[in-house]
C-alpha cells in the first residue's frame, strides 16, 4: 500500500545520542528558537527499457520553525544521504541566526544526527542538539504532523513517475504551506504571514 511503513533511520548507536531537550514542550513565542527535522520517504513509480515497473524512492529533509510551522529549509535526494542534511542543515542555521535566544535543534536519534559533523556543527553554532528517546514518534510530533498533512494533501492520491516530477510538487507544495495554508492555532493566518505579524509587533 502507498501507506508503507514510516521511513526509519535509526542504525542503533553509531554516534552520540542527546538528551531531549524538548520533552515535548513544542510551543514557543520565539520564532527560529526550536527547529526540528526528520526524514520522509517518497516512492516514484517508473518503467524499465522493457516497460516493467520499478520503484525508486526519493528523501525529503525539511526543517521546520516550531514557532508557526514553517517549513524554513529542505533538500531532496534519491538516497539517505549526510550531504542533503548537511545543506539544508546549514541553511537552517543561517536563517536562525536572526534569534535572540539560544537555538535548540530537534530530531530523531537517526544515524545522520547522531554524527560527529551534525554534532559539531550545531556545536560551533552555539545550538543545542536535542534528540527524541528511541522509537517515541510523539517526541516529534509536530515534524510528524507536517509529513501526515503534506503526504495527505500532494502524495497520497497522486503516482508521481520521476524523480524531478516528485522534487517540483514537493517545491511547490512547501512555498503553498509556508505561504498561503493558514491554520486555525495561528489566527487563521500561513506560517509566513502569523510570522511577518509577530516581527512586525516586535519591531
Amino acid at each position: 500500500s502507498r501507506k508503507s511503513r514510516k521511513y526509519n533511520s535509526y542504525k542503533g548507536t553509531i554516534g552520540k545520542v542527546k538528551n531531549n531537550k524538548i520533552n515535548r514542550r513544542f510551543k514557543t513565542s520565539i520564532p527560529h528558537q526550536k527547529i526540528t527535522t526528520d526524514t520522509s520517504e517518497f516512492k516514484i513509480y517508473t518503467t524499465d527499457k522493457n516497460g516493467k515497473l520499478v520503484i525508486k524512492k526519493a528523501y525529503l529533509d525539511p526543517f521546520l520553525d516550531m514557532f508557526n510551522g514553517e517549513v524554513l529549509s529542505f533538500s531532496i535526494s534519491d538516497r539517505p544521504n549526510f550531504k542533503s542534511i548537511s545543506d539544508a542543515l546549514n541553511e537552517a542555521i543561517n536563517i536562525t541566526k536572526d534569534c535572540p535566544y539560544r537555538r535548540t535543534f530537534h530530531s530523531d536519534q537517526g544515524w545522520a544526527y547522531q554524527m560527529n559533523k551534525y554534532n559539531k556543527t550545531l556545536k560551533k553554532n552555539k545550538i543545542f542538539q536535542s534528540m527524541s528517546r528511541k522509537g517515541t514518534c510523539l517526541d516529534n510530533s509536530p515534524m510528524e504532523n507536517f509529513f501526515g498533512i503534506m503526504k495527505q494533501e500532494m502524495y497520497y492520491r497522486k503516482t508521481y513517475k520521476s524523480f524531478n516530477e516528485l522534487e517540483k510538487a514537493i517545491t511547490e507544495y512547501i512555498y503553498y504551506y509556508n505561504n498561503k495554508r493558514i491554520k486555525e492555532k495561528l489566527n487563521w493566518r500561513s506560517p509566513v504571514k502569523y510570522r511577518f505579524e509577530y516581527e512586525s509587533k516586535v519591531t
